[in-house]
């Protein structure tokens, strides 16, 4: 059986606090979840503004295969705003639990169930495609809640949709109403929240208690606790779900996760599951072990299925295997007694609390494998001119294989500055600055900072590292590290 998604990270997902998307934004996330094969994009909320309309509308300008839905409510200035923005169909959004109809709408049920009715007619006499959603259902009557999908289906709905609003399902009891409501004519969708963490779990029993169709959101994102995950509850029903499937190129999962964070700002838990950073990385000894013998081991599903890389992180519970494996990715043979030094002294490091990067190992394998080296940079004098109306300048005076040089240049700021008056010297020409990262270590306006750089020349990247409580020293000193080691190198 297929599972129908439908994607409301446009609409639900940007309702989480601090989220508000341009019509740009907006419309680079609907093209990859179009492109991914999302069945029912819910691109907005046309009666929000006028800045919403336009977001919507330049997204079914694109003839996109997905089905586009604008969100309503059972009124026809809503509807009305919906058809202004040419979509598809409307998330047609009506209340049924007593809650919601007594203390919020101060109306009653049947006036409630004829608001209803007339919106769907008025929807359909207009030409669109209508999904009602039954808000609260799960804190609803069910014998009313089936009343108003039977009328909604009788008055032309095309799909009805079970929205656990404020998250009160549990797997078992999300089964049971699904289970009640299976005989239904049309499509049942299922609309979960994860105040208490079930959105997925919830989601995943509503399909096999007889849903068809699930809303979700990318990275989980949405109101309060968040929505049902898009590649949680996608990835689980392709691996755990035998007799289900969907339309989603699912090795294209890693990448929309990665845009709708960036765009979002909402970035992700390093342990969350199949995007998060740590999904598919081994520091374990055993674990590592195993997963180079047989990823499967260790691993439910290879980290390529879902567009990721694997990694072994380096720490105190490295094994040798693992140790090893990262060794030769860094171009580096060493033999039995040499590794076990090395994972020893990797262990002793990070017994002190500091995190191991491919920087510390470089550093100990070459002790290890007594690699001695003559830096052939050092960096002598650093002086630097700043302020409020002056343009940042450095002047560094270097030594190069025993010639002190001195060189001065400008930048916007001036760590930009410094390095611009290295990179301008020869020896630093073809290397190119491809990341720098910046983390204050220690709290307070002295506080140590560590920063961290990629350098490339050619075909090689390495990474190196400075420490210092001035941000331009440890910049600087961070670059000719790495410079020295592509030199080397």
């Amino acid at each position: 059986m297929n599972i129908k998604i439908l994607d409301t990270t446009l609409r639900d997902g940007e309702q989480t606090p601090g989220v508000s998307l341009t019509a740009k934004e907006k419309f680079r996330i609907a093209n990859k979840l179009d492109e991914i094969g999302i069945d029912y994009i819910e691109a907005g909320s046309a009666i929000t503004s006028e800045g919403e309309r336009e977001s919507i509308k330049g997204i079914t300008s694109q003839g996109f295969n997905a089905e586009i839905l604008s969100f309503s409510r059972p009124l026809n200035v809503d509807i009305d705003y919906c058809l202004d923005c040419d979509v598809d169909g409307v998330n047609l959004v009506v209340p049924t639990s007593d809650l919601h109809i007594n203390d919020k709408l101060k109306t009653t049920r049947e006036d409630l169930l004829d608001l209803s009715n007339n919106a769907v007619d008025y929807c359909k006499d207009h030409g669109l495609i209508v999904e009602l959603s039954a808000e609260d259902a799960s804190r609803s009557d069910i014998d009313f809640l089936r009343n108003v999908y039977v009328n909604a289906i009788d008055h032309g709905a095309d799909r009805i949709c079970v929205c656990d609003t404020v998250g009160i399902l549990t797997p078992d009891s999300s089964f049971e109403l699904f289970s009640k409501l299976n005989d239904i004519e049309v499509p049942v969708a299922c609309h979960c929240h994860n105040d208490f963490g079930l959105a997925v779990a919830n989601t995943l029993s509503a399909i096999k208690g007889g849903a068809s169709e699930i809303h979700t959101t990318i990275n989980g994102i949405g109101e309060r606790a968040g929505n049902t995950s898009f590649e949680e509850s996608v990835v689980s029903i392709d691996r755990l779900f035998s007799q289900f499937s969907t339309n989603v190129k699912i090795n294209e999962i890693y990448d929309v996760s990665k845009l709708v964070a960036r765009l979002t700002g909402v970035y992700i838990q390093p342990n969350k599951a199949i995007v998060g950073e740590n999904a598919f990385a081994h520091e374990s000894g055993i674990h590592s072990d195993g997963i180079i013998k047989n990823s499967a081991t260790y691993e439910p599903m290879t980290p390529e299925l879902v567009g990721r890389k694997r990694k072994f992180v380096i720490g105190k519970h490295m094994g040798t295997h693992g140790l090893n494996s990262r060794l030769k990715e860094l171009g580096l043979d060493v033999n039995e007694d040499q590794l076990q030094q090395i994972c020893c002294d990797i262990k002793e490091l990070a017994d002190k609390g500091k995190t191991v990067t491919d920087v510390d190992l470089q550093v100990i394998a070459d002790n290890v494998l007594e690699i001695n080296h003559e830096d052939r940079i050092k960096l002598d004098e650093l002086t630097i001119v700043s302020g409020n109306k002056v343009m940042p300048t450095a002047s560094v005076k270097i030594t190069v294989d025993e010639d002190e040089i001195l060189n001065a240049g400008v930048g916007l700021g001036p760590v930009d500055a410094a390095i611009n008056a290295l990179k301008t010297l020869d020896i630093f020409n073809d290397i190119d600055l491809i990341e720098y990262h910046v983390d204050a270590i220690t709290g307070g306006t002295d506080a140590f900072i560590d920063v961290i750089i990629k350098l490339q020349k050619e075909d090689k990247v390495v990474s190196a590292r400075g420490t210092e409580a001035d941000i331009i020293n440890a910049s600087v000193k961070a670059y000719i590290a790495g410079v020295n080691r592509l030199l080397r190198d």
